[in-house]
């Protein structure tokens, strides 16, 4: 079962899913409201925990492998969560900051909010600590690029993230995309930028097909 938060994410990972986990069953709940409380919050709540919690207990009731959190502003939440399940609670965006640890010394995080950059950063920081390496981190926040998707521009959106994209790969050694929907920009921005782009939806699903295995 996938979580996601946002409908621009929704074709994509289903797309992405059938490509990568060929015969495996993918059952989605979208919930844009928990990003909307997130972002007028400025972080995760205790409502927003529980109502997470309560769609994970719905996932274990239909009896699904694996639970994937696919919203990096609450990617905590699994944290929080795993404990009440047996079965597995992942977030999506963990894969890809493995590999950028496990790579770079110093990762430039880009993002469209503030509740999803700080989330992906202190991720980083708890897996370098794990790793026992020291990684530097570059914020790069594409202000506006959020609205700018909301109100049916993404044209501006793009042009935002690759503004940004561009401002901070020269003190950096990787990126890292910290939303899910940001995947479609890959392999645009590392041609732009010269230097590796990271995206959390096709590891975190392989990730997941390493797991059925």
């Amino acid at each position: 079962m996938t979580l996601v938060t946002g409908a621009a994410l929704v074709d994509p990972l289903k797309k992405m899913a059938q490509e990568v986990l060929k015969n495996v069953r993918v059952i989605s709940i979208l919930d844009d409201s928990l990003i909307a409380d997130v972002i007028e919050a400025g972080k995760m709540t205790p409502a927003v925990l529980e109502r997470i919690h309560q769609y994970c207990h719905i996932g274990a009731g239909m009896e699904v492998d694996v639970i994937l959190e696919t919203c990096s502003s609450v990617g905590e939440s699994v944290d929080y969560l795993q404990p009440f399940f047996d079965i597995p609670v992942l977030r999506i965006d963990r894969p890809m900051v493995e590999q950028a640890v496990d790579t770079a010394q110093t990762i430039g995080v880009l993002a469209t909010l503030p509740t999803t950059l700080n989330p992906t950063m202190e991720l980083i920081k708890q897996v370098a600590e794990e790793k026992g390496k020291k990684v530097e981190i570059v914020n790069g926040l594409a202000d506006g690029a959020f609205k700018a998707l909301t109100e049916g521009d993404p044209a501006r959106h793009d042009q935002l993230l690759s503004e940004t994209a561009k401002q901070v790969s020269d003190s950096c050694d990787v990126i890292v995309l910290a939303q899910g929907s940001m995947a479609r920009m890959e392999a645009a921005l590392r041609e732009s930028t010269g230097i590796p782009v990271l995206s959390s939806l096709k590891s975190g699903l392989e990730a997941i097909r390493r797991y059925m295995k």
